[in-house]
């Protein structure tokens, strides 16, 4: 039987991730301390693995697809194929961002007040090149964890640190100065494996099935019943993705009318269509949206 390598992400995404499958069709049953757990397919084995670490993984073959971030691909310089943008919508509703950030106090106001200092991250070759694109000559050293303290200890003049609500970075007492870039997770493949048949339809099908899942995360399904005499008037308010569907009630002048629509939009639309007519109205969660 062929099989295909896949790496699932270890830490803060590890749960997430493992969430995303589930909706997509997959269930993943993690052990503790064990970094190869079980999933219900026979086609795929998977490894669990620092996002740090994935892209050099997936290039080298030891894998043949993996999910991590953006961030740690710019880091690798990784030449593995980008299949799909995954945003996990669950974790954060944006992308995260690669932030320099200095002591609240701090003389330095701007990149070029950079000149000559330390800086502390773990983002060490993608913070390598932005200087050196700048022509700012600094000191980057690689930090193991806990950057933030570095720089409220003195250990750095500043940090370059991910962030995505910058509590951290406040709670620490930091002042941004510039935003590197941002990163969001990405589902990426082997080269050989990419080109091996295969291989990649299973991965194609596995992020096309990940992609229905994200969709559905904040869409709902919504279904009524409506008299001929106010269906019009029904329709006339009801977003959907392509068109609402539309079918006769057996034996009756009602319709049966269904939609799929944003969650944010619901709590304000189901009073307009019980107002206009609607009745028997059902919200229902979706699973994907293909």
């Amino acid at each position: 039987m062929k099989q295909l390598k896949l790496g699932l992400p270890k830490g803060s995404l590890e749960k997430a991730t493992i969430a995303l499958f589930e909706s997509a069709g997959w269930l993943i049953k993690p052990a503790a301390r064990n970094y190869f757990p079980e999933i219900d397919d026979p086609e795929l084995i998977c490894s669990i693995c620092r996002p740090q670490e994935m892209s050099r993984y997936v290039e080298s073959g030891m894998l043949d697809a993996g999910i991590t971030g953006k961030d740690w691909i710019m880091e690798n310089q990784s030449e593995a194929v980008i299949v799909s943008d995954l945003v996990y919508s669950k974790v954060s509703r944006k992308p995260t961002r690669w932030i320099i950030a200095v002591a609240g106090n701090s003389d330095i106001q701007c990149l070029e007040d950079l000149e000559g200092k330390k800086i502390a991250t773990e983002l060490v070759n993608v913070t390598t090149r932005f200087f050196k694109g700048k022509n700012i000559n600094v000191d980057i050293e690689f930090s193991w964890g806990a950057t933030e303290a570095k720089v409220v200890s003195g250990l750095a003049d500043a940090v370059v640190e991910v962030t995505e609500t910058e509590s951290t970075i406040r709670a620490h007492g930091l002042r941004i100065i510039h935003e590197l870039m941002e990163s969001n997770t990405q589902f990426i493949a082997n080269k050989d494996a990419w080109n091996d048949p295969w291989k990649r339809e299973k991965i194609e099908n596995m992020s096309m099935l990940l992609q229905g899942s994200l969709r559905a995360d904040r869409i709902v399904g919504l279904k009524m019943n409506v008299p001929e005499g106010k269906l019009q008037g029904i329709v006339d308010i009801l977003p959907s993705l392509n068109a609402p569907t539309i079918a006769n009630l057996y034996q009756t002048d009602w319709f049966s009318v269904e939609t799929v629509i944003s969650e944010d939009v619901v709590r304000d639309l189901i009073p307009k269509l019980k107002k206009n007519g609607a009745e028997g109205i059902i919200e229902y969660s979706l699973n994907k949206v293909i």
